[in-house]
């Protein structure tokens, strides 16, 4: 797939569910054929539309037209004596971001990026030094963890003996400064149906934005959803 064919198309990965059903309606089919598409996406981690063979060909056809299904690109993937395995990925604009998953006993933490560089300069962290150059789409943070069950054969979601089990926003950036697409991508994670990461299991690191915090805690108490919040403090 090309940048320009991509330029045609919508990329499918990152939409909400209703934004899923507004494009099938878009091309002429009915608001549950986002369903499928959700499973496909989500629980079968399907890169084309034509691994969705419960569809038509004609359909499959008709989606190929319109949207395409777009993760990052891997420029590197490395492992480690220890387990530990980072990636650096390429996303459409041709930006570079790292993911890294951390091994424990019997699973593991994907580590996972929110920013391309970050607009704060603790004193600690590598990506302070560098500018900020924008923030990630849904898309590109539901695309790192994508790439790296991709790379563990993790498909589909619930496959047992599966290491990537927790997910820590604690890559480049800060989570909260990015607030609605972060959001909007651990609702996608955590679903039940799809990648079906537990809530719990969901750590969101900060730097200590303490409004943003705040308004993390009302969007919490609205909406049930609680990740466990760890404090990134600078030395």
């Amino acid at each position: 797939m090309t940048p320009n064919q991509n330029k045609t198309r919508t990329n499918l990965i990152g939409m909400s569910r209703d934004e899923l059903a507004d494009a099938m309606v878009s091309i002429g089919q009915k608001p549950f054929r986002a369903k499928q598409m959700w499973h496909w996406i989500y629980h079968r981690g399907a890169k084309t539309f034509d691994d969705m063979q419960n569809l038509s060909m004609a359909m499959r056809e008709k989606l190929d037209e319109r949207f395409y299904l777009g993760r990052p690109e891997i420029v590197r993937h490395l492992i480690s004596e220890d387990g530990s395995q980072k990636w650096l990925l390429r996303l459409e604009d041709g930006n570079e971001i790292e993911t890294v998953l951390i091994p424990e006993t019997d699973r593991g933490a994907l580590c996972v990026s929110s920013q391309v560089g970050c607009t704060l300069n603790c004193s600690f962290c590598n990506t302070g030094t560098q500018p900020m150059v924008r923030n990630l789409t849904a898309a590109d943070i539901v695309g790192q963890l994508l790439v790296a069950r991709d790379s563990a054969g993790e498909w589909p979601s619930g496959i047992e003996g599966r290491k990537i089990m927790n997910v820590v926003m604690m890559g480049m950036g800060e989570p909260l400064m990015n607030f609605d697409n972060v959001k909007k991508a651990l609702t996608i994670i955590k679903d039940g149906e799809g990648i079906s990461i537990s809530r719990r299991r969901i750590t969101l690191s900060t730097s200590g934005v303490v409004p943003l915090i705040q308004r993390w805690r009302r969007n919490r108490r609205r909406s049930g959803h609680q990740p466990a919040r760890r404090a990134r403090r600078s030395a």
